[in-house]
């Protein structure tokens, strides 16, 4: 039997679960103001959360070619 520690190694973890393992275990939330389980009043208040805390966002930006 081969051992190895946590991380290494075997499946790798869904962003799902590891979101789900912050929650329970850290008290850490990661959610997508596009999550489409989310109501529109949700997904409000998830954007002006992350911009009172971290500022706007980016837009991306134009690429030209030529």
């Amino acid at each position: 039997m081969r051992w190895l520690p946590k991380g290494y190694g075997g499946e790798r973890r869904s962003a799902e679960e590891v979101k789900r393992e912050g929650w329970r275990e850290q008290g850490l939330l990661v959610v997508s103001p596009t999550d489409p389980r989310l109501t529109w009043p949700e997904r409000e208040l998830v954007r002006q959360l992350g911009e009172k805390l971290y500022g706007g966002r980016r837009q991306p930006t134009e690429q030209r070619h030529g």
